[in-house]
């Protein structure tokens, strides 16, 4: 018997590797979650709301890959499209699946329910466009055909792709074309490889000097391993900026650090820009990234490998593949000997005599909580800005938001992670303002018997923003104030342990009780109004960088 239009989809994202497809239910997409839950390979998991639903499947493309989101026509996925663009900006594979009105119904134009009441069925395919790098509307007739050129793009891009599915068709048998088209295989320009190759050689070879900065890219490319080989064969030192931060494992022996142009860790801008050469592999020069555009690395010592691209110094290499560059560098560079300097952490807690909860106790604090194999989730804002400069354990994952900065996007994120990756711990760190917008979404982590440990700093309002506006009182700034330590109890967190903590005295007797535990652990963590870490406070000196050129 043949499969049907879903059947085929489902199974051939389930090839992939995708085993859960979030979403909330809606009528138009009723083929989509039915042929979920009749999968023996798939497994629905259901969101509080399409938002959250987008947000969880962006988590879990971090740590698996890719993911899979299923939102009703219109109304479902307009409200998932700001988790989607955030996807697509940075560059994580997330296939929409959109449930839409029968093709009868569209093209007859009929009122229907989720529509602006005109008849017009394709408004909505067309915003969805532009936030995918490939889209199509699902037959019977181009499903195989389409299937295939959907995967291969998001694969190739690594972002978003829409899949319309219109009820009827949904459930028809497919029609299976007599030959597939070949699939297009991304080949390197052989002359220009080595050009690029020579260039890059002579440069290092010539050098007393260097540094990598491996990037966010590399990881989504699954490319880490040849980045590794080519740090171990040749023994040059990394840094990693903001977006990039423990792509590769910061135990390792060539790690030194955080670069964060002038706002951070002077030792390591020192050494990052006195180098002969710094080597870019997927990394965003964006503005979190160089620090508010702070970095001054002179453009003659760059060597940059993007994904499609080399440049050295002001010479570009164009239609050449960063796989196949890695590749012949780790066949061409030799081993060298290079000085750099060691990685530090954030040392000891420092404890006020008043017992207050300060930045200067508890990032330090989380640095001794962190362990290997870890999976952190920080919010945008100041915690992702203060957790940035621990030294992380081997193997421990960090994930934020860097470019899209969408907040409150960590909660529901940090639910798809633990949805991935069942027998890792996770983290979860956020700022009380981001998590009002999507805190509902703890409730799933109970509702799947997921065991993370939630961590809400409550510092009066919206810090960050605080910190870069023209007055920080603003009463845009301020928030209203939750009982947030008996959320999880409302939210049917059963058994989970739940704590409200003012002093450094009582965070570091909770953080000790979820060690010695084997329980979810949501923690509210009282600070003052203006507890920032150092870095949101020097972005806040340099917002003029931020927002002029």
């Amino acid at each position: 018997m043949r499969k049907t239009v879903i059947e085929h989809v489902l199974g051939r994202l389930s090839d992939l590797g995708i085993k859960h497809v979030f979403g909330v239910p809606g009528d138009y997409a009723f083929p989509v979650e039915d042929a979920v839950c009749e999968s023996e390979k798939m497994e629905w998991i259901g969101n509080c709301n399409e938002l959250n639903a987008a947000y969880a499947a962006d988590g879990y493309a971090r740590v698996n890959g890719m993911a899979a989101l299923s939102t009703t026509f219109a109304v479902g996925e307009l409200s998932a499209i700001n988790g989607i663009a955030g996807s697509y900006a940075e560059n994580l594979p997330v296939f929409h699946l959109v449930g839409m009105p029968t093709s009868g119904v569209q093209d007859s134009a009929r009122i229907v329910h989720h529509t602006l009441g005109d008849g017009n069925f394709s408004l909505f395919y067309e915003i969805g466009q532009r936030l995918s790098c490939a889209h199509a509307v699902m037959t019977p007739e181009n499903c195989v055909v389409e299937t295939e050129r959907l995967i291969e793009t998001a694969l190739r891009e690594r972002r978003p792709v829409y899949i319309g599915l219109p009820f009827d068709h949904a459930t028809q048998p497919i029609k299976v074309p007599e030959q597939l088209p070949a699939q297009t295989q991304l080949v390197s320009d052989e002359n220009t490889l080595s050009e690029a190759i020579t260039a890059i050689a002579k440069k290092l070879s010539d050098s007393a000097s260097a540094c990598i900065l491996p990037g966010i890219l590399t990881a989504r490319f699954g490319l880490i391993d040849e980045v590794l080989t080519l740090i171990n064969q040749t023994g040059m030192p990394y840094a990693t900026m903001f977006m990039d931060k423990a792509i590769i494992s910061e135990s390792h022996p060539n790690y030194v650090g955080m670069y964060c142009g002038q706002l951070m860790s002077p030792q390591i801008r020192k050494f990052v820009e006195n180098s002969d050469y710094v080597v870019i592999i997927g990394a965003l020069m964006s503005d979190f990234n160089t620090g508010g555009f702070t970095s001054e690395i002179a453009a003659e010592k760059l060597i940059t490998i993007m994904a499609d691209y080399v440049q050295v110094g002001l010479v570009r290499y164009s239609n050449i593949y960063m796989r196949d560059v890695l590749s012949a560098l780790n066949n061409t560079l030799p081993y060298k000997e290079y000085n750099f300097p060691t990685p530090v952490g954030m040392g000891d807690p420092i404890a006020e005599d008043s017992g207050e909860i300060t930045p200067q106790y508890f990032y330090p604090r989380f640095e001794q909580l962190f362990r290997k194999n870890d999976i952190i989730i920080a919010e945008t804002g100041t915690v992702s800005m203060g957790l940035g400069f621990a030294l992380l354990p081997e193997g421990a994952q960090f994930h934020n938001q860097t470019l899209w900065g969408s907040i409150g996007w960590a909660t529901p994120a940090a639910f798809g992670a633990a949805i991935a990756q069942q027998d890792r711990r996770l983290i979860l760190i956020t700022g009380e303002g981001s998590h009002q917008l999507t805190a509902q979404e703890i409730s799933q982590f109970s509702r799947y018997g997921l065991k993370p440990l939630i961590f809400v700093l409550n510092n009066d309002g919206y810090l960050i923003e605080r910190l870069l506006c023209k007055d920080p009182e603003a009463i845009y700034n301020d928030l209203p104030q939750w009982r947030y330590a008996q959320l999880p109890e409302a939210l049917g967190c059963d058994n989970w342990y739940c704590r409200r903590v003012t002093t450094s005295q009582e965070l570091d007797l909770a953080i000790r009780e979820i060690e010695a535990g084997d329980r979810a652990a949501y923690i509210e963590v009282v600070t003052g109004r203006y507890a920032s870490s150092e870095l949101a406070k020097k972005m806040g000196e340099f917002a003029a960088s931020l927002y002029s050129f």
